[in-house]
């Protein structure tokens, strides 16, 4: 979520403390309401004729009639739901739905549209997109991994594209989605396949309800970024079965 790295940052168990919420809720005080884990959305149709890659498997008809009645841009709905093609197919017992990663676009970037950017035909978002330094002042403290390859940013990491993926975690779970030899955070199909795999192996699975909210907690630790993420994967769950049955 950008600009605060506070809810930026894809970061490693290593780096944050892995959190499970026994009781999850939403928001501080005596009145906080619980969160409610959001249903998995119909799956992506297969396109009749695959592409290349990971997004050439999803049919453009349906990523169209998705972005329509959801407001996603076309090329971000084909990186989600190829990102979680990719996700099952890696971690085969993991259950992740494409709205989740949609809904964690939408937190983390505004499904690439942060500060005008948007993501082209290629999956390329340009301008391309940062979060804010690393630096230890009311974020994380991450010196710098990459020597500013993937960041711009030799002192300290930043997050990098539209999923808000640290230099060290990309490394972990570089993701060619389009075949083509080429791996790049700002690359909304390698990034959201990555994403995908990143929240199925810190979570352990998401078909529960603790492993779901594991999952989210892990990409970005707090209340209100759980129940944003939850809340935006439900509209997107039942818009999508308005329009695919």
């Amino acid at each position: 979520m950008l600009p605060s790295a506070g809810a930026a940052a894809l970061v490693v168990a290593a780096v944050v403390a892995f959190v499970v919420f026994a009781t999850p809720r939403a928001g501080d005080g005596p009145d906080a309401t619980p969160v409610v884990v959001p249903q998995a959305a119909p799956a992506p149709a297969l396109a009749a004729e695959p592409g290349p890659g990971l997004p050439g498997l999803v049919d453009r008809e349906w990523a169209q009639r998705i972005s329509d009645a959801t407001g996603i841009p076309v090329t971000a709905v084909i990186a989600y739901a190829g990102g979680a093609l990719g996700a099952e197919w890696n971690f085969p017992e993991c259950g992740i739905s494409w709205n989740t990663l949609a809904a964690i676009g939408l937190v983390e970037s505004d499904h690439g549209r942060h500060d005008g950017s948007a993501a082209g035909d290629d999956g390329v978002v340009r301008p391309p997109i940062y979060g804010v330094a690393l630096n230890g002042d009311g974020v994380v403290l991450i010196p710098d991994t990459d020597g500013g390859e993937l960041d711009g940013d030799a002192e300290h990491d930043r997050a990098v594209g539209p999923m808000q993926i640290i230099p060290q975690t990309w490394r972990s779970w570089v993701f060619d989605a389009e075949g083509d030899g080429t791996t790049d955070p700002q690359n909304f199909y390698d990034a959201a396949v990555a994403a995908g795999d990143y929240l199925c192996h810190a979570s352990g699975g998401m078909s529960t309800d603790e492993g779901w909210l594991s999952a989210i907690a892990s990409y970005n630790a707090g209340d209100v970024y759980l129940r944003d993420v939850a809340e935006a994967a439900q509209r997107y769950a039942d818009a999508a079965a308005s329009v695919t049955g």
